[in-house]
């Protein structure tokens, strides 16, 4: 399964370590989107910017790698 991950909100004034999260996430500006494979490492990395962040599901359908 996999799951789109949104900026929400603003890095401006964080913590430099949930600056470089978002980064390591593939976002860096407000309405940015990424899709990851939902594990263990990128569920810990989004609960640690979660005030920042939202996260959908996606369906394999819509991800097909062409």
């Amino acid at each position: 399964m996999k799951i789109k991950v949104t900026q929400i909100r603003s890095q401006i004034g964080r913590q430099e370590k949930h600056k470089l999260v978002l980064k390591a996430l593939g976002l860096g500006r407000i309405g940015k989107s990424r899709i990851h494979e939902d594990n263990p490492v990128i569920r810990g990395m989004v609960e640690k910017v979660k005030y920042l962040v939202k996260v959908e599901p996606v369906s394999t359908d819509a991800t097909s790698d062409k």
